[in-house]
């Protein structure tokens, strides 16, 4: 098995003011950038090949901590649909998101894409890098993240999820020969630069 180590985006404007961003190509708010520029990743980490997703605010990311990713189009955030660009917190009152979100991995925003078809999108990618057999990391997005998590801890993304992420942290995970992801060390913090 190899590891795979995923790394969220740096914090953009429509993180703080709590809107569905999918593929809008929102850049990373510059005092999140400041504070990436000064952690780095930790050993062995740091020594692997990256990829990112093709959304600006991945490339900043890996930039601002001088990663240099090779941009994987696998790797793009959840297509949100007609939900992108809404306030979560606004969906959430709709009786038709919370019956929607009842579905946990068959969750679909109307013209957009459930959890599974993340899953599914990603598996080639996973079997690629399996094959591979070389540890490898990724810039990519929270949605990607909560799929690969899903996938790994076999989580119908209903009720709470099995862990714990801290968003800012490491996520590492190994990956078995035929792609499958498989729990593996979480929460790894950025080192001080």
């Amino acid at each position: 098995m190899i590891r795979l180590a995923l790394l969220r985006h740096g914090r953009t404007a429509w993180n703080l003011a709590g809107r569905l961003q999918g593929r809008a190509d929102i850049p990373v708010l510059e005092d999140a950038l400041a504070t990436l520029r000064q952690r780095r990743l930790p050993l062995p980490y740091a020594a692997w090949p990256w990829l990112a997703s093709p959304l600006l605010r991945a490339g900043q990311t890996a930039a601002a901590l001088g990663i240099q990713a090779s941009p994987e189009p696998a790797l793009i955030e959840t297509d949100w649909g007609d939900y992108e660009g809404r306030l979560l917190g606004e969906l959430e009152t709709d009786p038709a998101f919370r019956a929607n979100e009842a579905l946990g991995l068959d969750f679909q925003p109307p013209g957009g894409e459930s959890p599974r078809m993340v899953q599914q999108r990603l598996a080639p990618l996973l079997a690629r890098l399996a094959a591979s057999g070389q540890d490898c990391g990724a810039v990519c997005h929270k949605g990607v993240m909560r799929a690969v998590l899903a996938w790994a801890y076999d989580w119908p993304m209903l009720g709470k999820p099995p862990v714990k992420l801290d968003w800012s942290a490491l996520q590492v995970f190994h990956i078995e020969a035929d792609g499958r992801p498989r729990p593996g060390q979480i929460n790894i913090a950025l080192e001080a630069a």
